[in-house]
């Protein structure tokens, strides 16, 4: 019986926890395209799509060193900063209120947020239409 109704109880955790936490996937749109970005296992991922599931952020953001878009979130999350070298499709936060995207390489102390799987340079910059600044949603929808 005991067993039955743990069995019970984790299924209307697992029903009414929110799809992000299931998938561990969020969104960035830009214009009328999308890519999905596999978030990382640490709290400030977790904290970034919490903040998520209230409802859609838009961020602008600018080529910076010729590696990577950057954009000020307007809010802070929590940091898990460690030593990273960023490779294209990587999403990282930044002091803790930069959402950054990299299409190429960079070390520094960062916190990951996630990966755009599988992008080149290239790729990730014909989806940002190239260089200059641009509009971002981030999404769990």
């Amino acid at each position: 019986m005991r067993k039955r109704l743990c069995l019970i109880g984790l299924l209307v955790v697992l029903q009414s926890a929110p799809a992000f936490a299931q998938e561990n996937i969020m969104k960035v749109y830009c214009g009328n395209k999308s890519l999905d970005i596999e978030l990382a296992d640490n709290p400030s991922a977790k904290a970034f799509a919490e903040k998520l599931s209230s409802g859609d952020i838009t961020v602008k953001m600018s080529d910076y060193g010729n590696f990577e878009k950057t954009g000020k979130l307007g809010f802070d999350l929590p940091r898990s900063d460690e030593n990273i070298t960023t490779y294209a499709g990587d999403v990282i936060l930044y002091l803790g209120n930069t959402i950054v995207i990299y299409y190429d390489t960079n070390s520094w102390n960062f916190t990951r947020i996630g990966k755009i799987p599988n992008m080149t340079r290239q790729q990730i910059l014909d989806f940002f239409g190239g260089y200059g600044d641009v509009e971002v949603t981030f999404s769990v929808k």
